[in-house]
């Protein structure tokens, strides 16, 4: 039966809406695999609103100024303890309650006021910066977002000002980065009034000190009988059959956070301790990642920023062979390279913390990279920091064997980076691959489709023909720009022939999916750096020379970051992939 016109046409909307429109839909990051830069998202740079930016700045000068007086890293390291004046000092400057409603103790202070607190912290002591996470930015998070009047009323207050603190408990012995594959369980009673926990949790940041555990349990579904799915649950540890299993186990790093081991027997939890609805605790832990994430990278850079000014401060005085050290370009490089990732490292976590602060609801792909690029660069940086202070750093009189012990478990908390780094290119490709099906379909019945082959194929000739746009308001920028919109388009195409080449098997080829991700990574933090350096071009500020350094160094990570993306590319189908896993095979036997 032959087509209407007037049919074709309504087909054609469709099949365009479908298609085509998704990506202004979406996402900043996930534009950037239709090869879409969707500028309205990271432009302008976001900064403080009018109306908090003086009480920030009055609350980030305290917080400077206790963590100075008042904090000693080395001895809380040393330890293995974050003292309680500390934590009440904490409390007093309202950082435990910094994003929670001044109704119920807190600041309600934004997100990316948050991060300005926590760059502080994290640049001081990483020990003290966990702590404050993991009460603040996911321990008290998910009441924050998903409770109910009478349970926020109950907990808050005592949670924002520091009387009482909170902790996450999800991770146990099969579940940590597989965060779906919880154990302990949640039964209910006959009545439905109580819930019987069973199970054991472990590396729970301040998992022994709080009175207040947000905790995932596998409850039963009531719509398919046999079947269970997370729910989130809040208890404190007076309920019987609550056991602290380990109040501080030993680590690596990070040693002055109470990392504990909990267990519950047969521990009754009542149904109004249920936090959210019945079954959706798994995207209530989903949901507290991402500010955890966000306040990660805050941290991340603080501590960046430190190694920066020791490092430079080193190269400086430090003379070898009749000349500072700062002069040898070995050393140069590894200067610029610090000074380059910082200030991609802030604006990466400015742009996060704005998504959050404008009720975006699509930027898990931004967190997760915000927490794979933050952490893999601080690595870097410490160990170069390290390295430049030569036979020095190695000993405990100076920091950097301290931060360095410190940062590794920034790779594994929150989410290992290997797992992230799939996630990155798995959900940033599945959109992708859902259009390219809609493709497929169409090739099937050309002429039912034949306006979505239509519309397809002039997107592939743009695509090849010309760059999205990247807009500047400093015209200083413009090469910078049209470098960018250049690697978008070349990473849009390649995600492309990734997917029509492998199809349903890029599921299993890591070694595709990581270099995906990591152009996905860099992409995302040159899209972010352009955007502050395009503020700071555009308005300055009050320090010259201080805008001039910045400025450099965002020029030099985007040079930086354009030369990965490219790489990352090539290497999609010019490696030794076989040869890798031909040789672990080797071993692995």
């Amino acid at each position: 039966m032959a087509l209407t016109a007037e049919q074709i046409e309504q087909q054609k909307k469709q099949a365009e809406e479908l298609l085509f429109s998704g990506p202004d839909t979406l996402g900043f990051a996930k534009s950037l695999f239709f090869g879409q830069f969707t500028a309205p998202l990271v432009f302008p740079y976001p900064q403080l609103r009018d109306d908090e930016k003086h009480e920030v700045e009055r609350i980030v000068d305290q917080v400077r100024q206790f963590v100075t007086d008042k904090i000693d890293a080395a001895a809380i390291d040393r330890e293995a303890d974050i003292p309680q004046d500390v934590i009440d000092g904490l409390g007093r400057l309202g950082v435990l309650g910094m994003t929670a409603p001044k109704e119920y103790g807190g600041q309600g202070v934004s997100q990316l006021g948050n991060c300005r607190v926590m760059e502080v912290i994290g640049g001081h002591c990483s020990s003290t910066a966990v702590f404050v996470n993991a009460h603040h930015s996911i321990g008290i998070r998910a009441l924050l977002l998903f409770g109910t009047d009478e349970q926020k009323s109950r907990w808050l207050p005592d949670l924002s000002t520091g009387k009482k603190l909170g902790a996450f408990a999800l991770t146990e012995p099969e579940a940590g980065s597989d965060a779906a594959n919880v154990q302990t369980t949640a039964t209910p009673s006959a009545d439905g009034r109580t819930f019987t926990l069973n199970g054991e949790k472990r590396y729970i940041t301040n998992g022994g000190l709080a009175q207040m555990l947000t905790v995932m349990a596998r409850t039963p579904d009531p719509k398919n009988p046999g079947d269970t799915k997370v729910t989130a649950f809040l208890v404190s540890p007076d309920m019987p059959g609550f056991e602290v299993v380990e109040a501080r186990m030993d680590k690596c790093g990070i040693r002055g956070t109470a990392t504990a081991r909990l267990a519950f027997h047969n521990m009754p939890v009542p149904a109004e301790n249920i936090l959210g609805q019945l079954g959706k605790g798994l995207r209530i832990a989903l949901t507290v990642l991402d500010f955890g994430r966000t306040t990660f990278g805050a941290s991340c850079t603080g501590a960046a920023r430190t190694c920066l000014r020791a490092a430079v401060n080193h190269a400086r005085t430090r003379v070898q062979f009749k000349q500072p050290l700062g002069e040898f370009e070995l050393v140069k490089k590894k200067i610029a390279w610090m000074a380059a990732h910082s200030f991609a490292m802030e604006a990466t976590t400015t742009q996060c913390a704005s998504f959050i602060d404008r009720g975006g609801d699509d930027y898990m792909l931004e967190t997760a990279i915000l927490k794979v690029f933050t952490t893999e660069a601080l690595w870097q940086i410490v160990n170069d920091t390290l390295q430049i202070h030569g036979g020095q750093g190695y000993f405990t009189r100076d920091p950097y064997e301290r931060m360095m012990r410190d940062a590794r478990i920034n790779m594994i908390g929150e989410g290992a980076n290997e797992v992230l780094l799939a996630f990155i290119a798995l959900v940033g490709m599945r959109g992708v691959g859902e259009h390219l099906q809609g493709i497929l379909k169409a090739i099937k019945h050309p002429i039912k489709g034949w306006g979505t082959l239509w519309r397809f194929g002039k997107n592939q000739v743009a695509a090849r023909l010309t760059t999205p746009e990247v807009p500047m308001q400093s015209s200083g920028l413009k090469s910078e720009a049209r470098a960018l919109g250049k690697r978008v388009r070349d990473f849009g195409l390649a995600v492309q022939t990734v997917l029509r080449h492998f199809r349903e098997a890029v599921l299993e080829r890591q070694y595709i999916q990581e270099r995906i991700a990591w152009a996905a990574c860099d992409l995302y933090a040159s899209s972010c750096t352009l955007s502050r350096l395009d503020l700071l071009l555009s308005h300055g500020n009050h320090n010259p020379a201080e805008v001039e350094r910045e400025v450099q160094a965002g020029r030099y990570f985007l040079k930086l970051a354009n030369r990965r993306i490219q790489q990352h590319l090539l290497a999609l189908w010019d490696n030794e992939d076989a040869e890798t896993t031909k040789t672990a095979n080797v071993f692995l036997g």
